[in-house]
């Protein structure tokens, strides 16, 4: 036994025999330096005013203030100076999850969750600015509400982006974290808007929504019925927010319609999840994983039963299963024109009118990656598939008649118009042969 060691199990002999209380020595022997007393709540409301008056001016009206609920707790108390900001600590949701462990469990198993993972998935999100993704100033400023792994939490804080990890913020927002902000329809307008999720400005349209803007206004009595995006799809508070038909309007199993059963399995072999032979591919898991689509009857009826239910609460099941089936009937409409114009530029593919990308995996035009098509015709494409073609059922199921025609329908026969007249000049150009205009199109 060495003589430091012996000192200090002296020390602890002497100093427990004592009753004294002071530090114990080093390895060498000397008496460690003491320790810092821990950072208090006051000590950090009283720097912060100073240096962040909003976030402790939010924080003092937050509930979290009267329960204890402190910027340690959340923040823990490494950082202390302005020179240790690194030392705080950045919220996850398994933070929240300390108190809201039964939201927090509802909302992992909802769309929302998976955003992150749905925009990762895209394989154009790897060709934008960073600035645009992962730094979020694009998809990723919505897109951030999904979870994160400790590796992408890791790099995100590496590469300079290392806030908006917290998802629970995104509508609860930072550091009011108010649940009457999360339950008003304005804090689904953020993400919700635009173009491809243009939710808010059909609801807010809606007879539904303009019931609701006059509620706010006092025009109409607080008991009034007037659905909000949370009373849809956030039934009695449950976090898990999904849908029947999912994002993109596809499902399985097929329809027993002929002509919709080959149309959606064009739409499914651009989108990459069938081959050209109507067999699934590996992006098929990709798209299991992301849980962007509901891939058995049984999970799709779930999904519309609940949703039947709601509506049940204003009007009779007979009405809102006649208004639901409507929007069914929009989507099988819209992707008949939507195969139609996938099926012209296939056809240009096949017969080397257009040349293919490479990183297209087979004869069909790939939606997932037409952020960056190369040509007019394919952008095009993308367009109709993933603006005009959404608002069509979109506007359907929201109760928008505008949007449902005007901004979707009209303009997807728009598109195919425009495609169709593009491939003929495309055809008339000298490349295009005779042979080239005779093939069939594919199936």
């Amino acid at each position: 036994m060495t003589t430091s060691l012996l000192g200090v199990l002296l020390w602890a002999a002497l100093q427990t025999a004592a009753g004294q209380p002071s530090p114990p020595p080093t390895a060498t022997g000397r008496p460690a330096a003491p320790q810092p007393a821990p950072v208090t709540v006051e000590e950090c409301v009283t720097c912060h005013t100073t240096t962040t008056p909003g976030i402790v001016g939010d924080w003092k009206l937050s509930r979290h203030s009267g329960s204890d609920v402190t910027c340690i707790t959340c923040h823990g108390d490494g950082h202390r100076t302005k020179e240790d900001v690194a030392k705080t600590r950045i919220p996850t949701p398994s933070t929240c999850a300390e108190c809201h462990e039964e939201q927090v469990e509802q909302f992992t198993h909802g769309k929302h969750a998976l955003a992150w993972a749905a925009m990762k998935a895209m394989p154009t999100a790897h060709w934008q600015p960073m600035a645009l993704m992962e730094g979020m100033k694009g998809c990723g400023g919505c897109h951030k509400i999904g979870l994160k792994t400790e590796a992408e939490i890791a790099a995100l804080k590496k590469d300079g982006a290392g806030f908006g990890v917290a998802s629970c913020d995104a509508c609860h927002t930072r550091h009011l974290f108010s649940a009457d902000e999360a339950r008003q329809p304005e804090a689904c307008r953020t993400c919700h808007m635009g173009f491809d999720h243009p939710q808010w400005e059909m609801y807010s349209a809606s007879k539904h929504g303009v019931r609701h803007a006059l509620k706010q206004t006092g025009t109409l009595p607080p008991a009034t019925a007037a659905p909000t995006c949370q009373t849809c799809h956030m039934v009695e508070g449950n976090h898990a927010v999904r849908t029947a038909w999912g994002f993109l309007a596809v499902r399985l199993p097929m329809p027993e319609d002929p002509q919709w059963a080959a149309d959606r399995a064009t739409i499914l072999q651009a989108l990459g999840v069938l081959d050209p032979e109507g067999k699934p591919t590996s992006r098929l898991d990709v798209v299991k994983a992301a849980d962007v689509a509901r891939l058995t009857q049984e999970d799709w009826q779930k999904e519309r039963d609940r949703m039947l239910s709601v509506c049940n609460g204003c009007h009779s099941r007979n009405f809102a299963a006649a208004e639901l089936a409507k929007g069914d009937d929009m989507i099988k409409h819209a992707d008949h024109l939507m195969a139609e114009a996938i099926r012209v530029v296939a056809k240009l593919y096949q017969d080397s009118v257009l040349p293919k990308p490479a990183s297209y995996g087979h004869a069909f035009p790939d939606l997932l990656t037409f952020h960056d098509a190369p040509t007019v015709i394919e952008q095009r494409l993308f367009v109709m598939f993933l603006k005009h073609r959404m608002r069509a059922f979109q506007g359907t199921f929201h109760a928008n008649p505008d949007y449902a025609l005007w901004y979707g329908w009209s303009e997807m026969q728009r598109d195919l118009t425009e495609i169709k007249t593009l491939a003929e000049e495309l055809r008339q150009r000298p490349h295009a042969t005779t042979a080239a205009k005779a093939t069939p199109p594919p199936t």
